[in-house]
């Protein structure tokens, strides 16, 4: 079975973060919401989650794929914790997948992980999109990497997750199943 780690910080964007948990669970896809700093992360919007677990507590080794949602101030903590961006930058070298959703992915492009493909963030972030070749889809799949461009994004951006772990039946299935129709591809 695949397992996924999503990872929170305050300021997180609520939709984006539990959008995709709540999908990659339906799907039977093991997926952990891991905190950086403390059990319970509260989102942009005032929603509290309880973490799953503690950054200090996850075994990489153990995971299959990173998630980092957005929100401003959430992905800039995400961004400012040292551990993780360690982690992250040990994944994108193994060649092992990574998906980042609206503010998100400027922390990829900050790493030089976009360059030469294409990616999409949330509008005002584009510019931190380095190297990449800039798209408005809604969600995006570039080799390993996977990034969506916002909140009004986040069933696309945690379907084309699904479909790179189950392929596009199960996406196609899964989004039929929330009565939610797929733009074609």
């Amino acid at each position: 079975m695949k397992k996924a780690g999503i990872f929170f910080a305050d300021g997180f964007e609520e939709i984006e973060a539990l959008t995709a948990v709540d999908l990659l669970r339906r799907a039977g896809i093991e997926t952990d919401m891991i905190s950086i700093a403390s059990k319970t992360v509260e989102g942009v919007h005032g929603i509290r989650v309880i973490a799953d677990k503690l950054l200090s507590e996850t075994d990489f080794d153990q995971l299959d794929m990173i998630i980092l949602p957005g929100g401003g101030p959430g992905t800039d903590n995400l961004e400012a914790c040292g551990e993780l961006m360690e982690q992250l930058d040990l994944f994108y070298q193994k060649g092992e997948p990574i998906a980042a959703i609206c503010a998100a992915p400027g922390i990829l492009g900050h790493r030089g992980m976009l360059k030469g493909r294409k990616a999409c963030s949330y509008p005002a972030r584009e510019d931190q999109l380095e190297g990449a070749e800039v798209v408005h889809d809604e969600a995006v799949l570039d080799g390993n990497i996977i990034t969506g461009r916002g909140a009004g994004c986040a069933i696309p951006f945690a379907l084309l997750i699904v479909e790179y772990f189950q392929g596009q039946k199960a996406a196609d299935d899964l989004a039929e199943a929330i009565v939610y129709t797929r733009n074609s591809r």
